[in-house]
């Protein structure tokens, strides 16, 4: 079978960071859910951002058993609102069996939606969090790196595992994430001719067993896609342009490439 008719059928792909809570799916949630699993999306991950939404991730997930699962944490731009009350919120969530990871979490001096100082202490609570509950981390990282290695170090040796999300930075900061055992998720900006040119360069030094796919849906709608959908909302039907993006970069065919992923994305998550 060739390549270009292995891509025309569907793939078991697991999008391991889609935010279907997000309200522009409000009106068509369960079609998005529908066509994803037509796509080969056959399992995603609901990313939480705050306590709320974690929660509502997670009554998205029972809809759908063995489907869909979440994640349970506040993002960095919320860090402000972070009390002890919300670490008891999110620790309550990790007892669900549909929470498979603690995050999205993590540091964000882009935006700056929160102080350093609140974000680094959100942080920290977090990782505490997946020590006593013994689940991986998403991670979120964006213009924070060395404050971000800092705190995340110390706790390598007693998480499970992490995956930097959305992975967008240069060769020396995925050397560093790789040396230090992330995972590494890849998003659609790696279709993206402009921005994602470096990311196109340097993906191929991530191990096979350490790559995951997301679309982080709605956003980072793959550049690559035709024809271009008419709305600017990304899906998690897309993940199947991601992986063939990857697949290309990396000189690997997209079979394999979604035996390999999926494999990571069931190992990481204890799916």
């Amino acid at each position: 079978m060739t390549e270009s008719t292995e891509s025309q059928k569907p793939y078991e792909l697991v999008d391991i960071g889609a935010n279907l809570t997000h309200d522009s799916f409000d009106d068509d949630r369960d079609e998005v859910i529908e066509n994803a699993r037509l796509a080969g999306v056959s399992r995603m991950i609901l990313t939480g951002s705050t306590a709320e939404n974690s929660l509502q991730a997670v009554e998205l997930a029972r809809r759908y058993p063995s489907r869909l699962y979440a994640t349970a944490g506040v993002h960095p731009h919320h860090a402000d609102h972070y009390t002890a009350a919300t670490t008891d919120a999110i620790a309550s969530l990790l007892d669900y069996e549909e929470v498979v990871a603690v995050g999205e979490c993590g540091l964000d001096y882009f935006r700056n939606f929160s102080t350093h100082e609140n974000q680094r202490n959100a942080f920290e609570a977090q990782l505490d969090l997946a020590v006593q509950s013994g689940l991986p981390v998403f991670l979120h990282q964006r213009d924070a790196h060395d404050d971000f290695v800092t705190l995340l170090t110390p706790y390598l040796d007693r998480i499970s595992h992490a995956v930097a999300h959305c992975f967008t930075g240069d060769r020396e900061m995925l050397k560093t994430y790789l040396d230090m055992g992330l995972y590494i998720g890849i998003t659609g900006w790696i279709c993206d001719e402009r921005r994602g040119a470096h990311l196109q360069e340097i993906i191929g030094m991530i191990p096979a067993d350490r790559l995951l796919i997301e679309t982080d849906a709605p956003y980072l709608l793959p550049r690559t896609l035709s024809p271009r959908p008419k709305s600017r909302r990304n899906e998690p039907k897309y993940l199947a342009e991601v992986l063939r993006q990857v697949a290309v970069c990396r000189g690997q065919t997209e079979s394999e490439l979604a035996r390999i992923t999926t494999a990571n994305a069931q190992r990481f998550f204890k799916l």
